[in-house]
C-alpha cells in the first residue's frame, strides 16, 4: 500500500508540473498576440495592410494642392500627385462661376470648370459636385501660363499680344520657336511691360492700354516698325 501510494502521488506531482507549463505557455503566447487591431509588434500602425486611407482624395474634389489627371474630352479625375498619371496640380479652387468669381494666380496654365452633374469624384458620396473652377498649373512643361508663352487665363507683364477682330487684344506667344511648338497663327504685335492702377502712370513708349479684369490697366509697347 505504501508503494502504491508514493506512485499515485508522483503522478499528482507531474499532472500538476504538465498543467503548470501548459498555463505559461498559454500566457507567453497571449503577449505576443497584436497589440491593437489590424497591427502586430513587428509592424506598427503605418505598415502596409494597416487599413490607411490612399492619398489624393480630400474632403473637396480637386481642392488646392490636389492633382489631376490629364482628361480625355471633358472628363478629369483627381488623382494622388505622386501617381503617374498626374497632370496637373490646383493652385486655387473657387465656387461659383469664373466669371463672377476670383482671378486664379498669374501661374495658371489652364481653369478647370467643375460641373455639377455627375462629376468623377464628389465631396459627401451625394453624386455631385457645387459648381465651382479650379486653377491648374501643369506638373511638366509646357507652362503657357508662364510669360511670353501664349496662353493661361492672366495675361501679365512679358506676354504679347495682337489686335483682333474689334481691336482686342488676344494673346499669342512671344517667340516664334514657341509659336511654332503651341500651333499659334498670329504674329506679337505688343508686349506688356506693366501694370499699373492708372493708365497716366504706365510707362513712355507705351503704345496700347489692356482693361484687365482686375480693373488695373495693362501697359504694352509696340513690337517692330511703327
Amino acid at each position: 500500500m505504501r508503494g502504491g501510494a508514493v506512485l499515485a502521488r508522483g503522478l499528482l506531482l507531474t499532472l500538476v508540473s504538465l498543467l503548470s507549463l501548459l498555463t505559461l505557455l498559454i500566457l507567453l503566447t497571449g503577449c505576443q498576440q497584436p497589440s491593437a487591431a489590424g497591427q502586430s509588434p513587428h509592424t506598427g500602425p503605418h505598415a502596409a495592410g494597416s487599413g490607411t486611407p490612399p492619398t489624393g482624395y480630400g474632403a473637396v474634389f480637386l481642392d488646392r494642392g490636389e492633382c489631376s489627371s490629364r482628361g480625355r474630352g471633358a472628363a478629369y479625375r483627381e488623382v494622388g500627385c505622386a501617381d503617374g498619371a498626374a497632370a496637373a496640380r490646383v493652385l486655387a479652387r473657387h465656387s461659383g462661376r469664373k466669371a463672377q468669381g476670383a482671378l486664379c494666380p498669374a501661374r495658371t496654365d489652364f481653369v478647370l470648370h467643375i460641373s455639377e452633374h455627375r462629376p468623377d469624384a464628389d465631396e459627401d458620396g451625394d453624386g455631385s459636385v457645387p459648381r465651382g473652377y479650379a486653377c491648374m498649373r501643369n506638373l511638366h512643361a509646357p507652362h503657357p501660363g508662364d510669360p511670353g508663352q501664349g496662353g493661361g487665363p492672366r495675361t501679365v507683364p512679358g506676354d504679347c499680344v495682337y489686335l483682333a477682330a474689334g481691336l482686342q487684344a488676344r494673346e499669342t506667344p512671344c517667340a516664334a520657336s514657341v509659336a511654332s511648338r503651341s500651333g499659334a497663327r498670329h504674329r506679337p504685335e505688343y508686349e506688356m511691360t506693366a501694370t499699373v492702377r492708372d493708365r497716366a502712370s504706365c510707362p513712355e513708349g507705351t503704345a496700347l492700354y489692356l482693361r484687365l479684369p482686375d480693373r488695373t490697366t495693362g501697359c504694352a509697347r509696340r513690337l517692330g516698325p511703327g
